[in-house]
């Protein structure tokens, strides 16, 4: 506490100085004065909590002082001391919140406690104080809440009293860039403050794990874009910025539209999955323009898996990142709940991984097994992270498919039909696959097979069907799906035309015999 000692006779002010121990009593004496005027001119420069003032003083009288304290906003305590026949002008005094005086000469005990009831009414009071700002915070607080989720009931608010007139405002979110941690170890409020000199261009609150600040004016807000393109975008490596993630939303026009700017940040926390590596920032500009509804054609009819696997036994690296990005730029698009995405990106994987197993069954030791795969998609925070394990496991899969035993392209082909028969091959899909003309690669097959793509194909499936014959666990027309003609007419036709007998013919001929046939 400070106090301020008043009174023209310096004898007085001596012995109130040395009456009490004064350090004891948590005071501290932070000047003197000899006269009215003085002692005004340092009650507004000190800002004293206690003054000892004589009533009686040349140029203004203690009367006088404390009036005009009070007309400049003094809050502290007055303690008048007087004589006996001043005692009318006490009285006079109390009218402007002075509730003690001590008469001369001055009592020791009457002293210490008069200051002590003095500092107990500012504690008092400045507890009061305290809580009426805890309170009027809470109830701020609570109507930006409703603000923000535009649940407030906006006319009966008082936009001056809230310093919400401003002619623009933009919601930013803020959290810890570390996911697994919700504790901000930076005040990124304190940051822009200091950035725009003045406490009341922001407002900030929080709502669940995220810090929201609500930017004031359009000065605020190019403050802070500036610091998001220059600092946060790509902070430098171990920088309190560097341990941040934030997103903001459109600006907006007035308080009845801040819940539009604050659901663009909100919705694009929820989008943290698309980042790249090492974005801090995701900005409204960056939310997909139009999104695709949920049951869209990628996602239903997941062809994904077998472009892929097609492109991995080609070992066509390009058409392979190719598809990944364009695998990302639709799901970037999609309505879908980020779970559902990992779910469906596992099963992209898992399909991938059955279908280049069925045809070289030696790379299982290549894939994690299916639980390995789904906890692997599920503990990547970014789809980044998760395209790059498939470009992990699929560049696997490509070395070890492409054997050093096979020196050509065409080998690469012939071997691919091996493993691919019973699919719907055509000779300009596995050009334009394995990156040629589709009349090219015709003469090329046919110049070094002696049989064009056609009658090779028909030949593949024709002694993979003999093979299947060969035991009772499948119908003639089931076969005929297995081996890639959708058909059993034109089956037993092209079976007929290769054995110069029917399927069931076959069948009955070599029924139990043990027999291994090759494919060409």
């Amino acid at each position: 506490m400070k106090l301020l000692i008043a009174d023209d006779e310096i004898d007085v002010r001596e012995g109130i100085r040395y009456l009490l121990n004064w350090s004891s009593l948590d005071y501290t004496i932070c000047g003197e004065c000899k006269n009215g005027q003085d002692t005004l001119d340092q009650i507004i420069r000190l800002q004293p909590d206690v003054v000892l003032i004589d009533i009686r003083m040349p140029h203004l009288n203690g009367l006088e002082v404390v009036k005009l304290a009070r007309e400049n906003g003094f809050a502290g305590v007055f303690i008048i001391i007087s004589g006996l026949s001043d005692f009318s002008f006490a009285q006079e005094a109390m009218r402007f919140g002075v509730t003690c005086y001590l008469t001369k000469p001055i009592d020791e005990q009457e002293l210490e406690k008069a200051v002590l009831d003095a500092r107990q009414l500012l504690l008092n009071e400045q507890g009061k104080q305290k809580r009426m700002i805890q309170y009027r915070d809470r109830a701020r607080e609570s109507i930006l809440h409703d603000i923000l989720l535009n649940q407030a009931g906006y006319s009966l608010l008082d936009c001056h009293d809230l310093q919400l007139d401003a002619a623009v405002y933009q919601v930013v979110l803020y959290t810890s860039y570390q996911q697994e941690s919700f504790d901000t170890t930076w005040d990124f409020a304190g940051i822009l403050r200091l950035a725009n000199h003045n406490h009341n261009s922001l407002e900030h609150i929080r709502i669940g794990n995220n810090n929201v600040i609500i930017l004031k004016g359009d000065f605020a807000i190019k403050r802070f874009e500036e610091l998001a393109d220059h600092y946060i975008s790509q902070p430098q490596k171990g920088s309190p910025l560097d341990g941040l993630f934030l997103t903001y939303g459109r600006p907006v026009c007035s308080i009845q539209q801040i819940h539009l700017s604050y659901n663009d940040a909100q919705q694009l926390m929820k989008r943290r999955f698309f980042c790249s590596f090492n974005q801090h920032v995701l900005c409204y500009k960056d939310m997909p323009v139009e999104f695709q509804p949920q049951g869209s054609d990628f996602v239903m009819e997941n062809t994904y898996s077998q472009q892929l696997s097609d492109y991995i036994q080609s070992g066509n690296r390009h058409m392979m990142l190719e598809l990944l990005e364009t695998l990302r730029q639709a799901l970037y698009c999609s309505s879908l709940e980020i779970s559902k995405i990992r779910h469906y990106l596992a099963d992209i994987m898992i399909q991938v991984k059955s279908s280049i197993i069925y045809g070289y069954g030696n790379l299982d030791t290549l894939f994690p097994n299916n639980a390995a795969i789904i906890y692997t998609i599920e503990e990547k925070y970014y789809l980044y992270e998760i395209l790059d394990f498939f470009i992990l496991q699929f560049e696997m899969c490509m070395n070890a498919i492409g054997s050093p035993t096979r020196t050509s392209v065409l080998d690469n082909i012939l071997q691919y039909i091996r493993h691919n028969y019973q699919e719907d091959l055509k000779l300009g899909t596995i050009a334009e696959l394995f990156g040629y003309n589709s009349s090219y690669l015709g003469k090329v097959f046919t110049k070094t097979t002696g049989k064009n793509f056609n009658v090779y194909l028909d030949e593949v499936r024709i002694e993979n069907s003999r093979r299947l014959l060969m035991n009772d666990h499948y119908k003639v027309y089931e076969i005929a799906e297995m081996v890639g003609y959708g058909n059993v007419d034109y089956f037993h036709k092209k079976f007929k035309k290769y054995t110069g007998i029917s399927p069931a013919e076959y069948r009955r001929t070599h029924a139990g015999a043990d027999m291994k046939m090759s494919a060409p």
